[in-house]
Order: structure tokens, then C-alpha cells, then sequence
């Protein structure tokens, strides 16, 4: 019978020079750059190690204590873990942790509460709506029947007599409310009313704000929302993956299931230790600390964008994230990006609210204090970043300027290492 290799448990990635340049590289871009795209966090040692634990070589099926597999009393802890911190952390009384992504949490809570081909009310992803809860090349898109609000040309923000109006209308069974690109506050209870009027269930995907309602800075979809899905891995600074939350037990078993086996397998136990350790550490005091310099830190970068002359779409923000419209800089969100990221400023180039432009070549940028302050960044650093990007943007092929910043903001992150 074949034995592996003698040294099988005990090689690191040494035993793959290929791979292990590849990594290394990947940190040392995560080092000496400044990461400002909204999706993205650092997380800490603790984090990194129930990641990469030997949860790995476990499978399991189905919810904590009641498996398909044996040998998971130990799986089973950890996700009950992970569990008890999410509904302590969100003040609710049920939470599955099992979800890859929140894509998939919000297609398994789909599933689960909606008949295919249903009707769903979602933010349009023209106006800052995430794709997975509608657009057309999704599986979401493809299996229900879409219908979209956006946000007042006036104002920018959602306008809820438009809401109101094509809830009337379309008569959906579910109303989403969230996306990827809006910066303001939602107004749960008047959303929560417009589902009660027509019947509809609320969803909220909280996925870039979940840090904020965990520590009291932003509004808590609860008790307004009918379900709460988010991921971990942005504002939460932890394992990349999803949860969902609810509090009508009555909801459980159609949201379990739509999660398994409804969308997904078996349950990746290592990311689930992952969220765990996030919930853990979101559960301490600092972390409130940490989403007041994130705000703060937000504000900082977005009043110098301003101030130099580029404006803030809604004209603020009550996140960490920022929509910034190229207009008055003659540039599109490609280009702008592409030159950032060679100046050591990773971004993200996006859609603004009625963009005459299209998504491969927007008129906006989308950025994020969230990365930066868990690195130890401060307001006055935030405004030299904003200072570094408007100087970028007056001429993206000037590549004194860029050679320039990137020496800047390499000395900015060589005085807050991380790893």
C-alpha cells in the first residue's frame, strides 16, 4: 500500500517555490500598499490561524448536533460558536454561519423564503445595489422576477415614495435593502412599513456596514428587517464568507435549508473558525474604537477629495465607504484606477448614481477607510491619501507624480507594518 512522501506533514510552502513566490508577493503588495477598496480588510494573526488550522481536513453536513458525518463534536463547538457570537454581537436569536459568501447567503435566504420566479424589489446596481441580489447575470436575476429602485437624481439617496410607488406595483414577495455602493443611512422602519403594505419580506444585506451596527454607529436592521444577511471579511475584519440572522423561528428551517442543501454542501470549517475568532473579537470593547476612527477616517479622506475639488457623491458618507464622481477630473474610473494602483493606492472603479458611462469604464471611484484604520492610519493620514489620489488624477500618465506617491505611500505603510 502507498505511504505519502516522508516529509508529507511536516513541508511548508518551501516545497513549492512556485506557489510560495506567488504568496509572497501577495504580501508583499499587502505591506508596502494602501488598500482602499471597500470590500476588503486586514485581519489579524488569530484570524489567519483558524483559517489555516486543521479544520481543513474535516467535512460535515447539516447544522451543529446534528451532522451526517460523525467525528464533529469538535465541529460541531466551533460552529456553535460562531453562532452564539453572531447573535450576541447583532442582538438576535438565530444566525447561520455556514454561507461561502454573501452571495450565497443571500441566494440560499432566497431560496429558502421565495418560490422561483417570485417577484423581488432590490437596489438597482446602476445606483449602488450589489449584484446578487438581482442582476441579470446572476442565478438571481435568472430565476426570479426583478424589479429595481434606484435613488433621487436630486439627493442621490433612496427616494421611498419611488420605493413605495414600485412596491405598489409589482407587488413583490421580498424587498432588498443594502448594496455595494450606497453610502447613507437606510431607513429601516419606513422600508419595513412599505413590505407590510404590499406583503413582502424584508431583507437588509448589511455587508458593509455590519461593523457599524455591531457597535452602535449605524442604524440596526433589527427589529425592522425580516432577515439580515452580511459577510465577515469587510467592515467585520475577519474570514472571508457569510451569515444570515433572524429572529422568527418560524423562519429557521426554510433558511437553513435554503442554505443547505439548497445552495451549497458541505461547510468549510476552517472559515467558519474564522468568523468565530472576528465575532470573538468584535465582541471586545476596542472594536467600537475601531469603527469611530473608521467614520472619522472616512470623513478625513472624503472632506480633502472634496477640497480639492472632487466631488462626494450624496455628498458624504455614513460608512466607511465613498463613492467619488471623475467629472471634474476628466478621467474615467479605469484609467484612475490603473494609475492609483501603480502609485501604491489599490481602488476600485464604479458606477455613480445615473453614470452616462459604462461599468468597464465609470465615471466613479470606490473607496474605504476600513483597511487603512485597521492598520493604525489617522485622519490626517486619510487626508494625505486624499491629497496623493487628487494629485494622481490631475494627469494619471505623469509618471513623476506617480513614482513620487508611491514613495510616499510606501513610507506610510512601512510606519504602521502589518504580519
Amino acid at each position: 500500500m502507498p505511504h505519502p512522501p516522508e516529509d508529507f506533514f511536516t513541508r511548508g510552502l518551501d516545497a513549492d517555490p512556485e506557489l510560495a513566490a506567488a504568496i509572497d508577493g501577495e504580501l508583499a503588495r499587502q505591506r508596502d500598499g494602501i488598500e482602499l477598496i471597500a470590500s476588503e480588510n486586514i485581519v489579524s494573526r488569530l484570524v489567519l490561524a483558524a483559517q489555516g488550522s486543521v479544520l481543513t481536513n474535516k467535512t460535515v453536513e447539516g447544522a451543529p448536533y446534528a451532522r451526517y458525518y460523525g467525528g464533529a463534536q469538535f465541529a460541531d463547538a466551533i460552529e456553535a460558536l460562531a453562532v452564539e457570537r453572531a447573535t450576541k454581537l447583532f442582538g438576535c436569536r438565530f444566525a447561520n454561519a455556514q454561507p461561502h459568501s454573501g452571495s450565497n447567503a443571500n441566494a440560499g435566504v432566497f431560496l429558502g423564503l421565495l418560490t422561483l420566479g417570485d417577484a423581488i424589489l432590490s437596489m438597482d446596481v446602476a445606483a449602488g445595489g450589489h449584484i446578487s441580489h438581482g442582476h441579470p447575470a446572476t442565478l438571481t436575476g435568472r430565476d426570479y422576477r426583478i424589479a429595481s429602485y434606484g435613488v433621487s437624481r436630486a439627493t442621490e439617496r433612496v427616494d421611498l415614495d419611488d420605493v413605495r410607488a414600485r412596491a405598489r406595483a409589482t407587488r413583490p414577495k421580498m424587498i432588498v435593502a443594502g448594496g455595494s455602493a450606497y453610502p447613507r443611512v437606510n431607513d429601516f422602519a419606513a422600508l419595513r412599513a412599505v413590505a407590510e403594505e404590499v406583503g413582502a419580506v424584508l431583507l437588509v444585506d448589511m455587508a458593509h456596514f455590519a461593523g457599524l451596527v455591531a457597535t452602535g454607529l449605524y442604524p440596526n436592521p433589527f427589529p425592522h428587517a425580516h432577515v439580515v444577511t452580511t459577510t465577515t471579511y469587510k467592515s467585520l475584519r475577519g474570514a472571508r464568507g457569510g451569515l444570515v440572522l433572524w429572529n422568527d423561528e418560524a423562519l429557521s428551517k426554510r433558511i437553513n435549508a435554503g442554505i443547505f442543501p439548497g445552495v451549497q454542501g458541505s461547510v468549510m470549517l476552517h472559515a467558519v473558525a474564522g468568523k468565530a475568532a472576528c465575532l470573538g473579537e468584535a465582541l471586545q470593547p476596542g472594536f467600537r474604537a475601531y469603527n469611530e476612527a473608521v467614520l472619522a477616517n472616512a470623513r478625513a479622506l472624503a472632506a480633502r477629495l472634496q477640497a480639492r475639488g472632487l466631488r462626494i457623491v450624496t455628498g458624504g458618507t455614513d460608512m466607511g465607504l465613498m463613492l467619488v464622481d471623475l467629472g471634474a477630473a476628466g478621467v474615467t474610473g479605469d484609467v484612475a484606477a490603473k494609475a492609483l494602483e501603480k502609485a501604491g493606492l489599490a481602488v476600485n472603479k464604479n458606477l455613480i448614481p445615473f453614470d452616462p458611462r459604462p461599468p468597464e469604464a465609470p465615471s466613479g471611484l470606490r473607496l474605504s477607510s476600513n483597511a487603512g484604520t485597521t492598520r493604525g492610519f489617522g485622519p490626517e493620514d486619510f487626508a494625505r491619501i486624499g491629497d496623493w489620489i487628487a494629485d494622481i488624477l490631475r494627469d494619471p500618465a505623469d509618471a513623476a507624480a506617480i513614482a513620487r506617491t508611491r514613495a510616499e505611500a510606501l513610507a506610510l505603510c512601512r510606519a504602521f507594518p502589518i504580519y
